[in-house]
This record gives C-alpha cells, structure tokens and sequence, in this order.
C-alpha cells in the first residue's frame, strides 16, 4: 500500500489515483456479499471495474483508512446526467458517517461536472437507515425499493394463466428490440419509476436503457433463452415483454416485465412472467430475482401472487434542480 494512504482519519480520494492491487481486496469482499445478499455473481463485474482501473479511466471515489480501502464508488456521465453505477464499503467501516462521507463528495464532484443537470443512482448494498439525511438533501429525492426473490419449487407450482386478450408469446429476439423500446416508453409514462429512471421517459432514453441491460453485466449476464415477448395477434405488434438475465450459474434475475397500458388487467403480465419463470427454472437457476420501488402496489400484488417474497429494500436516489 503506497504511503499516500497513510491517514489518520477516513478520507476520501480520487479513484484513480489507486491500482488494482490496493482496490482487490475491496473487490474480494463486495463478491461476497453479492452472494451472501442476493445470491448474485459479482466477479463479472470487478473484473470489468479491474480493466477500467488498470487503465486509469474509472472516474469516481474511495474511502481510505490507514493502510485499508475502505469503501469506494464509481460514475459515468450520459449528457446531462450523471450515474452512480456502485457503492460499497467495507464491513468494519460501513458506518453512516463513513457512507455519507463517501456518498456526498461523489454527488458534490458530479454536481462540479459542466453540463450535469441529473444524478441517478440505485445503492443495493448501501447501509443507510431511512431516516439517514442525503447529501445535498434540498436537491434530493428518495425512492425505496424491495427486492424480492423466488424459488424454483414455487415455480413449478405455478398454473398458466388464460390472458383476456389474443397474444401470441415468443422468445426474446434482437428484431423486437425497437418495438421492446416503444413498448418501455408507453408502459412507463407518468409511472414512479420514470421518476427514478428518466430513460423510461423516451424512446430513445428506452433503447439506451435496453442496450444496456443487453450488453453489460450490471443486471447479469442477458438470457434470450430466458425472456419472452408477447404479440397482439391481430396488429403483429410487441404488446408485452418479460426480459429476463442469469445472475450466477443457479439464478436468474428479471430486469423489465412490461405490457402496453391499454391491456392491463388482462392477466399479460402473470402470464409473461411466468413463463419467463419457468424458462429460467429449466436453465438450471434455482432461484430468481427482481427489484422493484416500494410504492408500487400493483406490480408487488402481481409479484406475490407467484411467491415473489421480499429479501431486502434499498434505496434510488435521484438530485435534481441544482
């Protein structure tokens, strides 16, 4: 450990500025606890932060303590808005004051970046109590979220719906995607969560949003085999969808069920995310997961009905009006 982190007192410094070495055994924790918590696979994603470390291109902060690292986060911007993608720190030093320490200088140096209007984040493993007060709080909002998890015997259990509506189901393929992004933005106007993700509000923002949780390991590793599309039988069009990814080799997590807002109540979304279900059931995972904001009673009904128990609840937190 090089002598720079020789400090008293905890403090916060630049992420780049460390090596992977003093970063692994952070990382080596954090896996852990993603296995312990949520029954997650962790290691595809520090590898990924290892490159972005080794080349001195990962922007955020850490928490350092004498000869440890403490805790870090890091960030990405997309035009104006800035995105916390993690926050960890650890166990011996996961006190409040150490979280907001960390917390408040990465929304601080987001807030210092020109052209940053937004800031988004969603911290799983962050320990803060509800009534912790935010960083910056007169810019803040909080939104808690539950995330909820099943087992492979309830969903064998599970009896297929018959949907009010003529669909015919399909598995995920990458020529719905456009309509998958069309169908994200309509299912979300006005809802709460466009409110914790402004992608949800365009189709654009949508396709960014689907590109991402395709393409990279942050909701796990994207399962075709595993997501279904439901199509209106009469207009051809994409009118639901249950995307689904693999976590680890035996769980699987559900990161979108959405159906177009004019056939709600149609029984689309139990039968989509059953079957989405029941496909990750047959790929080996024991275990599936989703998450989803505590104040949508709706969605969490729908949840339970198919034995969706809640694990554990965190917060989203978005800064805004700065």
């Amino acid at each position: 450990m090089s002598a720079r982190l020789d400090l008293r007192l905890p403090e916060v410094v630049e992420l780049a500025t460390l090596n992977t070495a003093e970063l692994d055994p952070l990382f080596q924790e954090e896996i852990q606890v993603w296995e312990k918590r949520f029954d997650w696979d962790f290691r595809p994603s520090a590898d990924l932060l290892r490159r972005f470390v080794q080349l001195h291109s990962l922007s955020g902060y850490a928490l350092v303590s004498g000869q440890s690292v403490a805790g870090y986060t890091y960030f990405v911007t997309e035009g104006r808005k800035g995105l916390i993608g993690d926050f960890f720190l650890r166990s011996e030093y996961a006190t409040s004051s150490n979280e907001m320490s960390l917390l408040g200088a990465t929304v601080q140096g987001l807030m210092l970046v020109s052209g940053i209007r937004r800031i988004e984040t969603q911290l799983m493993t962050i320990r803060m109590p509800l009534t912790q007060p935010l960083p910056f709080s007169q810019y803040a909002s909080r939104y808690d979220r539950l995330f909820m998890e099943v087992d492979r015997g309830t969903i064998a259990r599970l009896a297929p719906a018959t949907v009010g509506h003529a669909v015919k189901f399909h598995a995920w393929a990458e020529r719905f995607n456009e309509e998958i992004a069309h169908l994200v933005a309509a299912a979300y106007r006005g809802h709460i969560d466009s409110e914790i993700n402004d992608q949800y509000r365009t189709i654009p923002g949508a396709r960014h949003f689907l590109g991402n949780i395709i393409r990279y390991p942050g909701c796990g590793t994207f399962s075709a085999e595993g997501s279904v599309v439901a199509i209106d039988s009469k207009s051809g069009r994409v009118c639901g969808a249950a995307l689904a990814s693999t976590v680890s080799p035996t769980s699987g997590h559900i990161t979108q069920l959405c159906i177009l807002p004019a056939i709600r109540g149609a029984r689309l979304g139990y039968e989509l995310l059953r079957q989405a279900l029941v496909r990750l059931s047959s790929l080996g995972c024991g275990t599936v997961s989703l998450t989803v904001t505590a104040s949508n009673a709706g969605a969490i009904r729908l949840y339970e009905s198919v034995g969706f128990r809640s694990v554990s609840t965190f917060p989203a937190l978005v800064w805004e009006g700065f």
